[in-house]
């Protein structure tokens, strides 16, 4: 199941957010600043591009669908979109191996909004983990939202476990995205198409998971052929860090993270030395910090836990 949310045609779970903010557009009302903020995989970065799609193809021969809050697979828009060569489209995400969206790529776009376009429609500048903008992105981006070209709408995807600087969020309409746990799995089981908690061991979910991050570990496990009724938290951890999937592979790191701090919270509910365990864990994120921080090698850091707690 693909959770690129330039390619999801289908909208779950953000139905409400949509239905609002396309009232407001063709009210004309429609802010030129909308920050969405909740926790990753939540359906942000999809909301956006639904609601960038009915806009940018109001007039295409398979424009949005509003009856079922869908996009036509042969809608032009969509699939300059997914390539991210719409001429009304500019968006900026942190850069692979980066650790900030950096002042250069918020010049460019600046550029870009100053150059005159050959149709006469909104144009879009979509900024995605923007709580990832350094200092000098954000001086730069204030002075270009402050006083936006003439239809020109800037949606800013804040994922709200990091935070942003006030004066970027003062600027902006607000939408704040959050799901419950029964939420998010009745999202997650539209987009699989299956009960969830038939195929995925109760003791492996959070009632912090997003969608997304439920998705992605589906998608994990049928792709290493995991059966997840069968794992728990800890024999599941101790099976990523054996087999080294984590290396290379980023979200596998970030799911791996993620089970590691379920573990930790099960772990405190149930011991007797929460102290300790308290300060241990404390030292295991201030040192996956310096790592992501630092680039250093993970592998001693993981094995350090497997070894301590495992």
């Amino acid at each position: 199941m693909n959770l690129k949310p330039s390619e999801n045609t289908k909208i779950y779970g953000m139905e409400n957010f949509f239905n609002e903010l396309v009232g407001l557009y063709k009210q004309k009302k429609m802010p030129n600043k909308i920050l969405l903020s909740g926790k990753k995989g939540s359906g942000k970065s999809t909301l956006a591009y639904h609601l960038i799609n009915y806009i940018l193809s109001e007039n295409e021969k398979y424009k949005y669908n509003l009856e079922n809050l869908s996009i036509n697979n042969n809608n032009r828009s969509y699939k300059l979109l997914q390539s991210n060569s719409h001429p009304n489209f500019y968006l900026i995400d942190l850069l692979t191996d980066k650790k900030s969206i950096d002042v250069s790529q918020i010049r460019e776009m600046i550029n870009y909004t100053n150059k005159s376009t050959f149709n006469d429609m909104a144009r879009f500048i979509l900024i995605d983990n923007v709580e990832n903008l350094n200092k000098n992105s954000v001086n730069a981006l204030l002075k270009i939202i402050e006083e936006p070209s003439n239809n020109v709408f800037f949606i800013l995807i804040n994922n709200n476990e990091k935070n942003i600087l006030p004066t970027l969020k003062s600027r902006c309409l607000t939408f704040k995205i959050n799901l419950t746990f029964n939420e998010s799995l009745n999202i997650s089981n539209s987009i699989l198409e299956k009960n969830v908690l038939e195929f995925i061991n109760y003791d492996l979910l959070s009632y912090y998971n997003s969608p997304g991050e439920i998705v992605s570990l589906f998608n994990f496990a049928e792709e290493k052929s995991i059966e997840l009724d069968k794992h728990t938290v800890s024999s599941f951890i101790n099976l990523i860090i054996e087999n080294n999937y984590y290396k290379k592979n980023k979200p596998v790191k970030v799911l791996l993270v993620n089970l590691i701090e379920l573990f930790f919270l099960k772990k405190y509910m149930t011991t007797n030395t929460k102290t300790s365990l308290n300060n241990f864990y404390h030292k295991f994120i201030k040192k996956i910090y310096n790592t992501e921080k630092f680039n250093l090698d993970e592998e001693s850091l993981f094995l350090e836990f497997k070894s301590e707690l495992l």
